[in-house]
C-alpha cells in the first residue's frame, strides 16, 4: 500500500513539472519575441553581390538595422541557382535569426530542378514583400521596331526569325520573354547569355531582350537600342513615355520580378510581425523610395499573409508559364 502511495505522489509531483514547464516555454515565446531582437540578424542572399535582388535588400536592410537597433548582416551564399543559401535557411534555427532574400527565382528554380534541397512553399514562412519591378523590352535599334505592333508584325510575317536573348534559362528575362511570346501568338527563337546579352543586341545579333529594369538603367539612353514597352500594368515612373504592355494590346504578358524576406518554416508568428513592421515603417521613408525608385522597384505595403498569398499565386503562374512555354527541367 505504502509502495502505491509512493508511486502516486512521485506521479503527481512528475505531472506538475510536466505542467509548470510546459507553462514556462509558453510564456517565453511571447517574452522572447518582445524582446527580439536583441543580437545581430543574418540576412542570406543566394544570389551574387550586385545583382537586383541583392542591391534592393541591401537598401532596405540598410535602413531595418537602424531602426531595429541591431545589425542586420547581408551573407552572400550563392550557388546553383539559389539553392545554397535558401537550403541554409530552411536548415537554420527558427527563431528570426537567420532570413532569406527571397524572389520570383524560389519558382523558377522549382521548374529547373526535379528535386532542390528544400521545399519552397512549405520550409519557409513569407514575412514581408519588399517590392516589384518589372521587365523593358528592348529592341536593336537595327532592326527598325519603333513599337510592340512592328515587333509583332515582323515575327509573324517570318515564324521562327527573329531572336531574344536572356540571362539564362528560367531567368526573369527569360521567363518575361515567354509570357509575351505567349500572349502575342508568336514564333521566335531564344538565345540564353550567362552575360553579355544586352551588348548582342545593341550591336543587333539579337533582335530583343525583356531586361530587368535595374539592370538596363544604364543603357536605356542608348542609341543602338529602342524601348518598345514595360512588362508592369501601367507606365513606371522611370520611363513615363514608354507604353506598358497592357497598353500595347498584351495584357497577358504582364510580368512583375518580386523581391521580399522570408523566414524559416515554424518562426513565431510574434517575431514574423515584429520584423514585418519595421520593414514596412522602413519601406516608407522617403530616402528608401528614393534609392528604389532609382532601381524601377515599387514598394509593397501588404501583411505577412497578403504575401503568403502572393507568393502562392506567383508560384502557381510561375509553372503553368513552364508549361505551356515547354520549359523543361535541367537536372
Amino acid at each position: 500500500m505504502m509502495i502505491v502511495k509512493n508511486l502516486r505522489a512521485i506521479a503527481a509531483r512528475a505531472f506538475c513539472l510536466a505542467a509548470a514547464a510546459a507553462f514556462l516555454v509558453f510564456a517565453a515565446a511571447p517574452a522572447n519575441a518582445q524582446q527580439y531582437p536583441n543580437r545581430p540578424i543574418h540576412v542570406i542572399s543566394p544570389y551574387p553581390a550586385g545583382s537586383a535582388s541583392d542591391t534592393v535588400t541591401r537598401v532596405v536592410m540598410d535602413q531595418v538595422s537602424q531602426l531595429i537597433g541591431q545589425p542586420v548582416v547581408i551573407d552572400l551564399k550563392p550557388g546553383a541557382g539559389g539553392a545554397v543559401g535558401f537550403a541554409s535557411v530552411a536548415r537554420s534555427d527558427p527563431d528570426g535569426y537567420t532570413l532569406a532574400t527571397s524572389s520570383s527565382s524560389m519558382a523558377t528554380e522549382s521548374v529547373l530542378h526535379s528535386k532542390l534541397p528544400y521545399d519552397p512553399n512549405k520550409d519557409f514562412v513569407n514575412v514581408v514583400l519588399l517590392g516589384t519591378s518589372p521587365n523593358i523590352l528592348v529592341a536593336s535599334a537595327k532592326s527598325g521596331f519603333k513599337t510592340v505592333a512592328d515587333l509583332v508584325n515582323a515575327a509573324k510575317a517570318k515564324p521562327g526569325t527573329l531572336t531574344f536573348a536572356s540571362a539564362g534559362i528560367g531567368s526573369s528575362s527569360h521567363m518575361a520573354a515567354e509570357r509575351f511570346r505567349l500572349a502575342a501568338n508568336i514564333e521566335v527563337r531564344h538565345v540564353p547569355f550567362k552575360e553579355g546579352g544586352l551588348v548582342q543586341v545593341m550591336n543587333g545579333n539579337i533582335d530583343f531582350y525583356f531586361i530587368p529594369l535595374a539592370a538596363a538603367a544604364t543603357a536605356l539612353h542608348s542609341d543602338k537600342l529602342t524601348v518598345l514597352a514595360v512588362s508592369a500594368p501601367k507606365r513606371v515612373p522611370l520611363l513615363p513615355n514608354v507604353p506598358s504592355v497592357v497598353e500595347a494590346g498584351y495584357p497577358g504578358a504582364v510580368f512583375r520580378f518580386w523581391n521580399g524576406i522570408s523566414a524559416p518554416a515554424k518562426t513565431p508568428p510574434a517575431v514574423v510581425q515584429k520584423f514585418h513592421d519595421v520593414t514596412e515603417q522602413a519601406l516608407k521613408m522617403p530616402a528608401v523610395q528614393e534609392k528604389l525608385a532609382k532601381l524601377g522597384v515599387e514598394p509593397a505595403q501588404i501583411s505577412s499573409a497578403e504575401f503568403a498569398k502572393f507568393f502562392k499565386e506567383d508560384f502557381d503562374a510561375t509553372v503553368e508559364l513552364a508549361k505551356k512555354a515547354n520549359i523543361k527541367p535541367v537536372d
